[in-house]
């Protein structure tokens, strides 16, 4: 294994990053408020950091709450007593990812990505120990250099099935944006049958894709998701292009918003956990009661934790709300991390993401190769994303190991050994999340909130807000902007508590 880190590459003059940059530029140059808001957060993962760092940039206080003692939520990680990290998820940054890419930018920590050479590797099942490669030209623009990815892959599909996948996407190329989102009452393999693409085509490529977006199978997740990433991926060159970062997410990427944050007189408090949302008489938001009893009051309020524990502290006054009634619908999916450090350096593998087409493993990569804090000359540790998962978040550690080894005596068959024969484990860690992202089943898209709540002084973020990524980091980090922005716009009016805007409750929902 060679660790070579590649240039970043050049995604300033693309479309979508020059609307993220023009909309952060937005708050730096609004004229500065009379008074500044002050803003009580509710989740200190990505969307809540976002949102607190463009208050913050649009001259305003953001007072940001977190329940645990560890910062980023679906990124945290933490120390083990040996000084190794593990982590809520394998984290990848995409070159389609406009607003991370921004954020990095503003925070001055571009070179904490480490990109990897323009691929995608996926495991043989059939073939144990073998990969197949889509290998993106340098040379061709988007999406020429995706197409000639797909046509140069002869292991993974045949050209009689390339055709009829080309044929069966057609629709969507023509379509556009309007098409992608009509599909969101489909199914991926209702989608493919439909449009009359091999099932074959759905077991090679897209059982892997829809794992790694949502951590479920094509039988279950929508197409519009699907259609969402294959449209940021084929339609910029570097869309695809994946980053890891160099070290551990809480310290590496959300301390610099922190500190961005504080030095602005933002203010994050760490074991601030959310007990109750305190409503005056109208209403409308009183404070936040943390567990401790102490009261937080704001001009205004954010929830950026996942919708699972909105829908928990939700006020009963706020349920028949039609806003608020329609987020039943969406629940958060189970997910596994599992890191395994063995006793020497396994040779089957590379310095990037790998797709294990396994049954019960999404993504996984040696991240003693690809991140470098992590970095180890003499043994490996895999980080794998065990989905889907919801039949496994119940079951013991040691079982979902014993799992995991059975599996990975597939993908490594000279160097692993389920019965623990050859490379040996040293430790191991598994992270379970019973809800993380939402599960983007059929149906779910129309239950999107937008961040402006009809609650006046009240705003929701994260990445199942409505907002045009999907759920992600980058859809939690623009969730965190739109919010900011809606806060930013009724600056006004929440100084004046809600005079100034007068408004129905129908009026509020369709801002």
């Amino acid at each position: 294994v060679v660790c070579i880190d590649y240039p970043r590459p050049e995604l300033e003059n693309t479309i979508n990053y020059l609307e993220a940059a023009q909309l952060s530029s937005s708050f730096r140059t609004a004229s500065r408020p009379k008074k500044p808001l002050e803003v009580v957060i509710a989740g200190a993962g990505l969307a809540g950091l976002s949102t607190a760092k463009y208050l913050a940039d649009a001259g305003h206080k953001p007072i940001l709450l977190e329940a645990r003692d560890v910062l980023g939520g679906k990124v945290a990680a933490w120390k083990d007593e040996d000084g190794d990290w593990y982590e809520t998820g394998l984290h990848i940054f995409f070159g389609a990812y406009p607003n991370i890419q921004n954020l990095f930018g503003e925070l001055g920590i571009n070179d904490r990505l480490q990109w990897k050479e323009h691929s995608m590797i996926f495991a043989m099942p059939n073939k144990p120990g073998e990969f197949s490669r889509f290998d993106f030209p340098e040379s061709l623009p988007a999406p020429l250099n995706g197409v000639l990815a797909i046509l140069k892959n002869n292991e993974m599909l045949t050209w009689p099935e390339k055709v009829k996948f080309a044929i069966g996407l057609l629709p969507a190329i023509v379509g556009g944006q309007p098409y992608v989102e009509a599909q969101d009452g489909i199914t991926v393999k209702d989608w493919m049958r439909k449009q009359g693409v091999p099932d074959r085509v759905t077991e090679e490529v897209f059982i892997a894709m829809s794992k790694a977006l949502n951590f479920i199978n094509p039988d279950e997740l929508s197409m519009q998701c699907i259609l969402i990433a294959l449209n940021r991926f084929l339609q910029e060159k570097h869309g695809s292009k994946m980053a890891f970062l160099d070290g551990n997410p809480p310290e590496r990427l959300c301390m610099p918003i922190v500190d961005h944050i504080q030095s602005t007189g933002g203010e994050v408090r760490l074991n601030s956990r959310i007990q109750k949302i305190d409503l005056n008489e109208d209403g409308s938001v009183r404070s936040f009661i943390l567990n401790d009893g102490n009261t937080i009051q704001g001009d205004a309020y954010v929830f950026a934790t996942p919708v699972d524990i909105l829908k928990l502290l939700l006020p009963e006054d706020w349920k028949t709300i039609p806003y608020f009634r329609k987020l039943e619908k969406l629940v958060g999916v189970p997910v596994i991390n599992v890191h395994i450090w063995f006793d020497r350096k396994l040779q089957n593998t590379y310095d990037h993401l790998l797709f294990s087409r396994s049954s019960l493993l999404s993504v996984y990569a040696d991240m003693s190769v690809t991140c470098k804090e992590y970095y180890s000359p003499k043994e490996s540790m895999l980080e794998l994303v065990f989905a889907p998962a919801e039949e496994w978040i119940a079951r013991s550690d040691e079982e979902i190991i014993g799992a995991t080894m059975r599996e990975l005596e597939k993908l490594f068959p000279d160097e692993i050994a389920a019965d623990g024969s050859k490379a040996k484990i040293l430790k191991y860690h598994v992270v379970k999340t019973p809800r993380s992202v939402y599960k983007t089943i059929p149906g779910t898209e129309p239950c999107r909130p937008l961040q402006r709540s009809p609650i006046e002084g009240f705003y929701l973020a994260g990445d199942y807000t409505k907002q045009k990524y999907l759920a992600s980091m980058e859809g939690a980090v623009l969730s965190g902007k739109l919010c900011a922005q809606a806060i930013a716009q009724d600056c006004e009016m929440l100084l004046l508590g809600g005079r100034a805007r007068p408004k129905t409750l129908a009026e509020a929902t369709t801002v």
